[in-house]
């Protein structure tokens, strides 16, 4: 068995994909687990209750992330055939919410094979982060590797997306961030998104060049504050990057709403995390402030409200 983290953006979410630095953390409270157990029935077994699947590894759909990521450990540990196993995984984390559920379900598939297989050794973050960004490309197309890397790592990351290798940098905080989660219920898909601000900046990319260094420039500015402990200096710069992200055209009425009432109910910031068009907006609290701000987002149509401190 074996588990792995949530996550949720800070900053620089989809100017990432770009080449400019985002800041990452991992979401440890919203797990995925998976369970590899041996069978006396042939076969590979995919059961994902939370998705309805149960079903054997060749009738599993080619677009499979799970199938997909039996693959990949097969063709990384240089097995010709793997053993009957039944694979089970569920998740706490909700789907199509930026929260990193793919990328946590595939890096605890990941970890858990690795151990059954009896190859646990290489399960370091940096194979499972490889491995698990090979099956993020099939849920996003193409994914900027933060997901994976902060779910393989589980540390708060400073990501800038390179060549030959992507720049990960974990970051130190100076004092505690109080943050709030709160989900709008409305599904979004990262592709479809990550895929529409592509065309944009294919149609007009000097302007979205110009949107892309200006989350890099909050994301730069947001690390210096945080590991310095300036909390204060962090509110600013979320209101920022989510207009930002509205320029982008990824965030969506709801996220609008929540954003303006966390604000008006006294968050020092609050800005959408992820994909956007849907899924969660993430505000700056106090330990003051927390209780009035969550019962407002709540008042105000959030379907659930997460609080999360990282320290």
């Amino acid at each position: 068995m074996s588990t792995a983290p949530g996550k949720i953006i800070l900053f620089g979410e989809h100017a990432v994909v770009y080449g400019r630095p985002a800041i990452a953390i991992p979401l440890s409270q919203l797990r995925a687990t998976a369970v590899v157990s041996p069978t006396t029935q042939p076969g590979i077994r995919l059961i994902a209750p939370d998705l309805g699947q149960d079903v054997l590894l060749p009738d599993a759909p080619s677009d499979d992330p799970i199938a997909a990521v039996i693959r990949q450990v097969q063709t990384a540990v240089h097995l010709p055939t793997l053993p009957d196993m039944t694979i089970t995984v569920s998740s706490q984390i909700p789907i199509a919410s930026g929260l990193g559920s793919g990328a946590a379900i595939t890096a605890a598939v990941v970890r858990a094979l690795a151990e059954f297989l009896g190859v646990s050794h290489l399960a370091t973050p940096e194979w499972v982060s490889a491995l698990t960004y090979e099956v993020e490309k099939i849920h996003h197309g193409t994914p900027s590797g933060i997901d994976n890397t902060v779910v393989a790592y589980e540390m708060p990351v400073y990501f800038v997306r390179q060549q030959p290798h992507n720049r990960i940098e974990p970051f130190t905080v100076a004092r505690p961030l109080h943050l709030l989660v709160a989900d709008t219920g409305v599904r979004s898909s990262t592709k479809i998104a990550v895929g529409d601000v592509r065309r944009q900046w294919q149609e007009n990319p000097a302007k979205f060049e110009a949107l892309f260094d200006s989350c890099g420039r909050i994301a730069t500015a947001a690390r210096t504050a945080i590991e310095t402990g300036d909390v204060a200096a962090l509110g600013p710069l979320m209101q920022e990057n989510h207009a930002l992200l509205q320029e982008m055209t990824v965030s969506s009425p709801e996220l609008d709403r929540l954003v303006t009432v966390a604000i008006e109910g006294g968050a020092l910031g609050a800005k959408l995390s992820g994909a956007g068009r849907g899924g969660n907006m993430i505000a700056l609290v106090t330990p003051e402030t927390r209780t009035a701000v969550c019962k407002s987002l709540l008042a105000a149509g959030a379907k659930n409200v997460l609080s999360t401190t990282l320290a």
